[in-house]
């Protein structure tokens, strides 16, 4: 199964930004799906996350800014990133969890993984 990401870019503070990422099987559907990233020089952290039946939790620094959503008729996830700051700015990867259930904040714990995604926000 590949997990592939689109919609990074380079945008000014304030701006947003919407990201995608669609499995390539439909053996995904009922798996919990993630957003993570990773800065340079920093661990990759847990963004966002979503269950099969949209169930979302979020990361504290991007509460009220981003919506993580799904739609499993396409396999895919999308990431609403809105009121963009620099510290924003890193690889967004997308990742999914087989065994089921709500989406674990850590990344040790997903077995799929996109290849990322850049995005950065300049002030």
């Amino acid at each position: 199964v590949q997990l592939v990401e689109s919609g990074g870019g380079v945008v000014p503070a304030g701006d947003s930004l919407t990201l995608s990422c669609t499995a390539s099987e439909r053996t995904l559907t009922w798996a919990p799906m993630a957003w993570f990233r990773q800065a340079p020089g920093k661990e990759r952290e847990f963004v966002a996350g979503i269950s099969w039946t949209g169930g979302d939790f979020y990361a504290d620094s991007v509460k009220g800014r981003f919506t993580i959503s799904r739609d499993n008729a396409k396999s895919a996830v999308y990431l609403q990133m809105n009121s963009l700051t620099p510290e924003d700015t890193a690889v967004y990867y997308c990742a999914a969890d087989s065994r089921g259930g709500l989406p674990p904040a850590v990344s040790d714990q997903y077995d799929y993984w996109g290849q990322g995604t850049q995005v950065t926000v300049s002030s």
